[in-house]
């Protein structure tokens, strides 16, 4: 059993799914199509980005807009580092605005990750990205500087900034272990400009960790 088919056991006939984006993301949306098309699910999902729309119709998955739900039932998702408290860093994939909107409407949020990306605390990996404004770039790097996190641009595959599906772009903080990733995460969202951090606190409710054949399922403590 994979992480994505263990993960599909927290789907329920009618429900309204969040599609993260991401290689775990990907996935599930896989193993999620093809459980409908054997009939198994009718589900309606939400996409985080461009990318899994497009994966989810070629996947014949019916869609709905943000715009048109007012709640949803379950996100799916990826990340790029998960703490013991079940705190996780997103973003690598450039989708962490969307991805957090859709998560903040959801009643859970389950995570799929490897066991690499298991971390003893938040930052470990050394990058956390940041979304923000194009106008604001040269004073959200001067503010993070300030705060003590240089940042680069992310660059495209044509060697200019990377726009996301937001038209924004993305800078990539240097970081190391963040002790306080809520504190962190207010500082910086109260830089002007800035649009959204790849710090997700206290969302997940769930993780799904494969290592090789074994699966184990963390839950959040309630």
């Amino acid at each position: 059993m994979t992480a994505a088919e263990r993960a599909l056991e927290f789907v329920k006939d009618g429900q309204t799914l969040g599609l993260g984006t991401g290689r775990a993301a990907a996935d599930f949306v896989r193993a999620l199509g093809a459980r409908m098309k054997d009939g198994g699910f009718r589900v309606k999902g939400v996409p985080t980005s461009l990318a899994t729309e497009a994966l989810a119709r070629e996947l014949d998955i019916p869609l709905l807009a943000m715009s048109d739900v007012e709640s949803i039932d379950v996100t799916f998702d990826g990340a790029d580092e998960v703490d013991p408290a079940l705190d996780v860093i997103k973003g690598y994939g450039a989708a962490l605005v969307r991805e957090k909107i859709v998560a903040s409407a959801s009643r859970q949020l389950v995570i799929l990750v490897g066991h690499e990306k298991l971390v003893a605390r938040l930052g470990q990996r050394g990058k956390l990205p940041v979304e923000i404004v194009p106008f604001g770039a040269s004073l959200c790097r001067s503010r993070l500087a300030a705060l003590g996190f240089p940042a680069e641009l992310r660059p495209g595959p044509d060697g200019e900034p990377l726009v996301s599906d937001n038209g924004n772009w993305i800078l990539d903080c240097q970081v190391e272990r963040i002790p306080n990733p809520a504190q962190l995460d207010a500082a910086i969202l109260g830089i002007p400009g800035v649009v959204g951090t790849g710090l997700f606190v206290e969302m997940a409710d769930t993780v799904i960790v494969q290592d090789g054949n074994d699966i184990e399922v963390r839950e959040r403590p309630r």
